[in-house]
């Protein structure tokens, strides 16, 4: 038996009308405010008795105007590119649905206003280093992999050092 779905057969298919759509989304940048955080909840523990995370953060008006401007700019591609029908929508989702939300434990020099030092370690614990991508306030849209990869290799290497110098 010969199967004919690809090549002229579906290329004849595509060409006439039928429920075809096509959606542009977009990523942007979720601002390090300050206020957004994660604690433990004492009130609620998982199967090995240890606290939830319990998470503080949110969208604020920036990030829902750049939502609606990157809506809009979208639009305005598919329209030019010759699309018809186009139509915005807004999915309003949460942080941490579709891109790298970070800062849970910002790097800083001041154990007031941040949880690790330039090193990666926890300023209260110097023998416990946090190497995700808690550590970095902001990021645009590329993905922080490489990043993590690269700052965690310095991190374990101080450490490593440190163990050397018996400060750890």
């Amino acid at each position: 038996m010969h199967d004919t779905t690809l090549g002229a057969d579906l290329k004849q298919k595509a060409l006439e009308p039928g429920p075809w759509y096509i959606s542009l989304g977009g990523f942007g940048e979720i601002l390090p405010y300050h206020d957004n955080r994660v604690t433990l909840d004492h009130s609620r523990k998982d199967k090995f008795g240890l606290p939830l995370l319990a998470f503080d953060a949110g969208l604020k008006q920036n990030e829902l105007s750049m939502r609606k401007d990157m809506a809009n700019d979208a639009a305005e591609m598919l329209s030019a590119a010759g699309f018809r029908d186009v139509r915005t929508r807004d999915n309003a989702t949460g942080i941490g649905l579709g891109i790298h939300e970070m800062g849970t434990a910002r790097m800083g020099r001041d154990p007031r206003t941040s949880v690790l030092n330039g090193w990666n370690q926890i300023h209260a614990c110097k023998n416990v280093y946090v190497t995700d991508g808690s550590f970095m306030v902001s990021a645009a849209c590329q993905n922080p992999s490489l990043t993590y990869m690269a700052l965690t290799a310095r991190a374990a290497n101080h450490a490593v050092e440190e163990l050397k110098r018996m400060n750890l």
